[in-house]
């Protein structure tokens, strides 16, 4: 029997989540016992699915749902046909998808999932809340695991395994063969997020979290969650790879009782910076993390912890799950909890994360006196603070045991020993320190506050940059170094700063002074600012605007900020930077730039959410120290830095460009001052790992000739002056099978990822010609299907792509293939000679044709049956004559193909230049109808219009007639050149 995903990881994962042996597994007659159907083990059961009491349209096993509302619910217990009136709300929401969306539709059905719903079930018709699901003793729950559940809508889909809590499918699992290099998680992953949670979405509306593996590699995402952000399940601190990881993903998230934490605790929804709403659910450092909070908390021994989780990691986050749980937890008596914070741009920042998420009874304490007062008046709440509210505390402010602080950035509270004064206001409460940075030893007041002697090294927990990078929750961070000529001899410098630190006489003090006056002054000479900014631009338009990334340009002060604006305003647009800069201070220049860049802070929210759209030709934000902490734009994928910085400050603020983002490989700083000169004295901590946080990018230009030359293993013995086709399938031949394909292609995306990170630069033009042919041969070996693979087989990078168009030029097939496929002769001629080099070359053909329209399902069917057959023919289940013949029947369908989609293009084509041409004749008397106006042109032109009708008086006149109709409709007909231009139009595109 061949290996398959079924026979292999679906089989494994269903033993080990439910004890089945694989003998049972495998044996399509197995029928689990009725004891299986039941509540009461605490365990999964394994059940088929035909075994189970549902239609093939249910997606709820509605038998078994009724049966938990009858046990959990005395009232429906008394009257058990109260447990209809339940299952009628919830297929409402079930048919609500198709118009209310799949995360509003997963939103509602969580409410009542989590018993946060009523119903008039009670005497005289009270409400009384509705328990779908017992949270407190899974044991009281029906806990069942099924594979190949079918669902039918319009079409009918069947994902690999299902996990049901009472009937309700809460866990979706997609599994893919470990037999194959190229195919990984992500394959299943797509399977669920491109097509199931499309087209049979009922099936994720009570969706908990879906998984995908291949049995190497375990990821797992809530609704609707991009790709990219799909994480791993791991214990913290574990590196482990292959089947233990999956083996560990098995034994922790997907244990039952796990499954209902995230549910109830871990899971959020939310209104993204768009206006959409998404779903949010914890990493698995997040839920530890917090896990291990509310642990201490109930646990009462230790009053304290720190947790230190790499910057861009999800340290909101972990603060919004830990508060929302402790919230809920009863045995805790509704605590208050402290969210509190150092600096007012974090305050706002992590205000707007618990207002998005809809967190209930979050209070923000604006002042001093506030804060007292919610404190003193024993406010059970979420309370959002800075720490600095604490410097005047006078004594106690509140001795109750269950208030819990959750300090952001802990390692900055030593300032002023405010983590001192803090435990002497709440000298009862729970203090727990967050730090993205790593503590150094000598910050003996944050070790103070919330480090446990109980705990190893002093952190309760720790999330690596290392750990991070290899989960793809943050990206790598490299630098480069610019203009050297610019550099600072900080050496010098510094050493003259540190002095600042110790007792100076008068003399020595005005002597300092004056030396940092004079370097303020070298920062801010004209012609060095002019030299870095023309810089700026170049670099700028070479390798981040290509991308569709945006930047950030960090200077010394506030009237470099000015200084900078001005000079980029000379050579870009005024729109494409702003200046975000605090606009305090009194003198003369202060008054100046308050006039000049003081915005409110909705005005400045506004400004930022600019920037984070893709669309906004807003692509720099010019600042000193505002947003440097807490600002979160994944778009921000370059720093362009002028400024001295170190230790804490230094990481916080690189960190701002390594958030995931699409297509971002990594976070970039440009570094003008020099502060990476020395990479160990930039980021000087303890943990000596930290100053491999960041890498010269320089470095990975050593590493391109190697990843080249074992590219170019795989073709040992061809010619590659052999251009067009020919060469290509020479190529091809040492790429004969999957694995060896497979096996390029991951050397390829070495050499690709160095190439787009480096590029442009001199260095390229050495290896142009071999990495220019290494792309096309991978071009021309990538899966038809589109999806296939797209780990290793993916889109090519901007860069790659213009060299491919500026340098190759490929031979057409000399053969054009809608002649090969209409002409009876030459189907036989080729039947009959069985021409290797003609059949490959309609074969590779057809592959470039698919791969022109990988969007579009039609031609995704076909790049499979194309893979299908390829498939076939290598395992040599198929000769030659059938091999072609059902080529041929590919080509066929393919080209009929493109000849539809050709017409809907080109119709597309033709109302999107009218619509252009609509918007630009706009006036303010114009409709704001403009796509309702195009379409009727459209839907009138092609009734009346006939072949040739532009060379006709007949044809020009019935146009342009209908024409006058479409316009007078809309009071436009009176609007000569607007007929005139949209006429001109439609004589070109009809």
């Amino acid at each position: 029997m061949p290996f398959n995903e079924q026979n292999t990881i679906e089989h494994l994962v269903l033993h080990e989540l439910t004890g089945v042996s694989l003998e049972d597994l495998k044996n399509q007659n197995y029928h689990a016992p009725e004891s299986a159907l039941q509540a009461g083990s605490g365990k999964w059961q394994y059940v088929p699915t035909v075994q189970l009491k549902r239609e093939v349209t249910d997606v709820i096993v509605e038998s078994l749902l009724k049966d938990a509302l009858v046990r959990l619910n005395p009232e429906i217990a008394a009257d058990p046909s109260k447990a209809d009136e339940v299952l009628y709300k919830l297929r409402a929401i079930l048919l609500s998808v198709q118009h209310s969306g799949l995360v509003r539709a997963n939103e509602e059905f969580s409410a009542w999932i989590k018993g946060e719903k009523t119903m008039p079930f009670g005497e005289n018709n009270q409400h009384t809340d509705v328990k779908l699901i017992d949270f407190e003793h899974p044991e009281n729950n029906s806990l069942i695991i099924t594979n190949q559940y079918t669902l039918r809508t319009s079409v009918e889909k069947r994902p690999d395994m299902v996990m049901l809590v009472n009937g309700i499918p809460l866990v979706v699992g997609e599994f893919k063969t470990p037999v194959r290099p190229a195919i990984s998680w992500l394959d299943g992953a797509i399977d669920i997020h491109d097509d199931y949670e499309k087209t049979i979405a009922p099936l994720f509306v009570p969706n908990v979290f879906s998984f995908s593996t291949e049995g190497k590699t375990f990821r797992y995402g809530s609704v609707r969650m991009p790709l990219e952000l799909w994480g791993p399940w791991r214990e913290t601190g574990s590196g482990t790879n292959g089947l233990s990881e999956i083996k560990q993903a098995l034994s922790g998230m997907l244990k039952p009782e796990v499954i209902l934490d995230m549910l109830q605790n871990y899971t959020l929804f939310a209104t993204d910076k768009s206006k959409q709403r998404i779903k949010i659910i914890a990493r698995y450092q997040q839920y530890e993390g917090a896990n291990l909070i509310v642990r201490r908390v109930k646990e009462g021994h230790i009053k304290k912890g720190l947790i230190w989780h790499f910057q861009g990691s999800g340290k909101s986050l972990l603060m919004v799950f830990a508060a929302q749980k402790l919230r809920r937890d009863q045995e805790l008596k509704s605590p208050t909890v402290l969210i509190v914070v150092d600096r007012v741009d974090l305050d706002t920042q992590i205000t707007g994360t618990f207002n998005a998420t809809d967190i209930p009874n979050v209070v923000s304490a604006n002042d001093q006196s506030e804060l007292q007062g919610l404190l003193g008046n024993d406010t059970r709440k979420i309370i959002i603070t800075t720490i600095f509210k604490f410097a005047e505390a006078d004594g106690v402010l509140n001795d109750r045991e269950n208030i819990i602080a959750l300090v952001d950035e802990a390692h900055r509270t030593q300032e002023g020993d405010l983590g001192r004064k803090m435990r002497a206001a709440l000298p009862n409460a729970f203090l727990f320190g967050l730090t993205g940075t790593p503590i150094n030893r000598a910050d003996r007041n944050t070790f103070w506050a919330f480090g446990a002697e109980e705990d190893e090294g002093g952190y309760m927990t720790r999330y690596t940059f290392q750990d991070s990078i290899r989960d793809k929750a943050t990206l790598p961070l490299h630098f480069e170094p610019r203009l050297l000529d610019v550099h600072v001899a900080k050496e010098l410098i510094d050493a003259e700063f540190d002095l600042m630190t110790k007792e100076l006489s008068e003399k020595d003090k005005t002597s300092l002074i004056q030396k940092a006056a004079k370097m303020s002054a070298f920062l801010k000479t004209p012609a060095r600012v002019e030299m870095i900014v023309k810089d700026i631009v170049k670099h700028f338009n070479d390798k981040v605007d290509p991308y569709a990334f945006k930047a950030m340009i960090v200077t010394p002060d506030r009237y470099a900020c000015d200084q900078y604006k001005q000079e980029l305003d000379k050579i870009m647009p005024s729109e494409a930077s702003a200046v975000v800069i605090s606009t305090g201070g009194k003198g003369e220049e202060d008054t100046k730039l308050k006039e000049k860049y003081k915005i409110t802070k909705e005005e400045q929210e506004r400004l930022l959410d600019n920037f984070r759209d893709p669309q906004h030709p807003l692509k720099f934000l010019i600042v000193t120290a505002k947003l440097l902490t807490g600002f979160d734009a994944p778009i921000l994928q370059c720093m362009y830095l002028d400024k001295s910085m170190k230790d804490h400050n230094l990481l916080q603020a690189i960190c701002r460009t390594n958030r995931v983002y699409k297509d971002k490989m990594h976070g970039l700083i440009v570094d003008y001052y020099g502060v990476f000169d020395d990479v160990a004295k930039a980021l000087e901590f303890d943990d000596a790992s930290v100053r491999y946080v960041i890498t010269n990018i320089n470095e990975l230009k050593g590493k391109l000739k190697l990843a080249i030359d074992q590219c170019l293993t795989h073709f040992y013995g061809i010619d590659r002056t052999i251009v067009g086709y020919e060469g290509l399938l020479l190529a091809q031949e040492c790429l004969n099978t999957n694995e060896k394909r497979d096996a390029f292609a991951a050397d390829y995306d070495l050499v690709a990822d160095i190439w787009e990170a480096v590029s442009p630069d001199p260095i390229l033009d050495t290896f142009q010609k071999e990495y220019s042919w290494l792309s096309q041969v991978y071009e021309s070996v990538k899966p038809a299907s589109g999806d296939t693979g797209r780990l290793l087989w993916h889109a090519l990078g901007v860069q790659t792509m213009k060299l491919i168009h500026e340098y190759i030029q490929v031979d057409k097939v000399n053969d054009n293939l809608e002649k090969i496929v209409l002409d009876a002769e030459v189907i036989e001629d080729l039947m009959q000679k069985t021409d290797k080099k003609k059949i490959k070359l309609i074969e590779v053909e057809i592959g470039k044709r698919l791969a022109g329209h990988r969007s579009d399902p039609r031609f995704i069917e076909l790049g499979a049956k194309l893979e299908e057959l390829r498939d076939k023919a290598e395992r040599g289940l198929i000769n030659s004559i059938e091999f072609l013949k059902e080529l041929i029947q590919i080509a066929k369908e393919t080209v009929e193909i493109e000849k539809e989609v050709d017409s809907e293009e080109h119709r597309d084509n033709v109302k999107s230049a009218l619509t252009e041409l609509f918007l630009e004749m706009k006036t303010d008397q114009t409709p704001a109808i403009v796509e309702r106006i195009v379409n009727d042109i459209d839907e009138i032109v092609k009734i009346v219009r006939f072949p040739g009708w532009q060379n006709t008086a007949a044809g020009e006149r019935e146009i342009k007639q209908s024409l006058r109709k479409t316009l007078f409709k809309y009071a436009l007909h009176k609007e000569n050149a607007l007929f005139d231009k949209a006429y001109e139009y439609i004589r070109q595109y009809y």
